[in-house]
């Protein structure tokens, strides 16, 4: 089940702090999606992307010529870094919960690079893959996989306890479908697999 939750928290004081030049891109999670037109009515030259989840930017990336910066609207970190990432843009956040404003260091997009180029590595050097798959609503990827060239094992599952997938020996890494906050030492995302599969 999906419920969409929207927060209380009034955006207008932090959102007065941005004082950043240039056409902004404006985007937040769910929880804030509706008051996006506020933020643009204070923040001149500004356009609205839309929603971001964790695992998918597309909004950003429809806009990213043209806009020069992107505004996130939110507490979490993971959209803005794969925001970031994915557009080669400054992304600044404004949190709502702290008033602060904050911006995605060229380091920590450095780092996120490095991060997955060693998952990425390690998956090369793998024998034994297999897939996760979630039932989840949104997240149900099962027909992607399906038709891809790679054919490991799926395993399909509601909820995921990391400490289950050690019953799988001969597994040696895994390929998330899922969420993408599911993170272990050998797990890779499926949008960060080498684009050049030699596997």
């Amino acid at each position: 089940m999906f419920i969409e939750a929207k927060s209380k928290e009034d955006i207008t004081d932090v959102v007065k702090n941005f004082k950043e030049k240039g056409k902004i891109g404006l985007v937040s999670s769910v929880q804030y999606l509706n008051q996006l037109g506020k933020a643009q009515k204070l923040i001149p030259n500004s356009v609205i992307a839309g929603q971001v989840l964790g695992c998918k930017v597309v909004n950003t990336i429809k806009i990213k010529k043209d806009v020069d910066k992107f505004l996130y609207i939110g507490s979490a970190y993971f959209h803005p870094i794969k925001i970031a990432v994915d557009t080669g843009k400054e992304v600044y956040i404004a949190n709502p919960l702290t008033n602060q404003i904050s911006k995605i260091s060229e380091k920590e997009v450095q780092d996120f690079k490095n991060k997955i180029r060693g998952r990425q590595a390690k998956y090369l050097m793998s024998k034994n893959p297999a897939f996760i798959v979630s039932t989840k609503p949104g997240q149900n990827r099962l027909n992607i996989i399906l038709n891809r060239k790679e054919k490991y094992p799926i395993f399909i599952c509601n909820t995921l306890d990391l400490n289950e997938l050690e019953n799988f020996r001969e597994i040696d890494y895994w390929i998330n479908t899922a969420c993408n906050r599911i993170e272990g030492k050998n797990i890779i995302n499926l949008e960060d697999l080498p684009k050049t599969n030699e596997k």
